[in-house]
């Protein structure tokens, strides 16, 4: 579905209601059972030059605090560098890397922690995550990029371009990313609505320790098998995605999605003016309405949703590669 351009009290009965749903989405998922955790279940990147469409290299370079981060790269032409979700790799965007590389000039980062790049056991901070992208940027030369950010990916290009501006960038596309994802004390039904927040501070908090305890796996399992995807999408693939996300230490990953949750980019939103398309779906646990939000504080921003039926989940760039890409080639031929 296309749109055009068109935004408590811990005491109270409604908040209490909203901490149990909260919890009960975010943390009961995690007993789902029959989870195996698997180390594969999808085919391998196949890595070479990294040059002609479709051929993926490895690269790596050093951040100014000594991080060795890593990225895939594939392609000629205007740059785009895609910036996954939190827990998630660069490798999850294979099908829009061969895709976009036949025009373009691909570069899917993992950030530190995140996949192939080290993990170490400081700066899992959303202003980190900007500089790193920043510095990823300088590295490669990349001038009027189109960044590409998913999930938590977004909150990174927000905090690039509150920290940093319009620096190398040349346009946007955010994918499925609340503008404030918990609920503090206060917040009226409208702004919830417009912010799409989903947390309680409670379950967040709650979750965190889940994922930082002895049974993070677990928990993780059931965010991804029990959250992330529709019910359609194949059990193999699902071991895939988990299996990426667990290359994350549990531990970082706990602290990192504190730190990415209680940040509020309403007020940086609002001061983006490069070409945007935001992309949403009726099956996310982030509200459409959110995302319209998004593409309504942007000048000449444009929205899509997906529908439940079409893969329309949090990753209905890997459910429906076909049409996500259709979709954002087209905003990128626009730009």
């Amino acid at each position: 579905m296309k749109q055009d351009n068109p935004a408590t009290n811990p005491s109270t009965p409604d908040q209490s209601k909203e901490q149990r749903l909260s919890r009960r989405l975010f943390l009961a998922s995690a007993a789902l059972a029959g989870t195996t955790l698997a180390n594969s279940g999808c085919a391998s990147i196949g890595l070479g030059g990294g040059v002609n469409p479709g051929e993926i290299k490895q690269g790596s370079f050093v951040t100014s605090d000594g991080v060795k981060l890593s990225y895939l790269e594939s392609g000629r032409g205007r740059p785009i560098v895609m910036v996954p979700g939190w827990s998630q790799t660069a490798a999850m965007f294979q099908d829009q890397i061969t895709a976009f590389s036949e025009n373009y000039r691909v570069i899917a980062v993992d950030m530190r922690g995140h996949g192939d790049s080290d993990k170490p056991k400081h700066g899992y901070r959303m202003s980190r995550l900007a500089t790193d992208l920043h510095e990823l940027l300088d590295n490669l030369g990349v001038s009027n990029a189109t960044l590409v950010g998913h999930s938590m990916g977004c909150s990174v290009i927000w905090a690039h371009w509150d920290l940093y501006g319009k620096h190398r960038t040349g346009s946007m596309i955010l994918i499925d990313q609340a503008p404030y994802t918990t609920i503090p004390p206060g917040m009226s039904d409208a702004e919830k609505a417009d912010a799409g927040a989903v947390f309680t501070p409670q379950a967040l908090y709650d979750t965190a320790a889940a994922l930082s305890g002895p049974d993070g796996d677990k928990t993780t399992a059931g965010l991804v098998n029990g959250m992330f995807f529709t019910k359609a999408y194949p059990a193999k693939k699902l071991e895939y995605a988990l299996a990426q996300n667990l290359k994350f230490p549990r531990k970082e990953a706990a602290k990192l999605l504190v730190d990415h949750c209680v940040q509020d980019w309403r007020d940086t939103i609002t001061r983006i003016n490069v070409p945007t398309l935001v992309v949403g779906a009726k099956g996310s646990f982030f509200t459409p309405a959110s995302q319209a939000w998004i593409a309504s504080k942007i000048p000449g921003a444009k929205v899509e949703i997906f529908e439940v039926d079409e893969g329309g989940s949090h990753f209905m760039f890997m459910e429906n590669p076909s049409k996500f890409n259709k979709i954002a080639l087209n905003f990128l031929k626009s730009v």
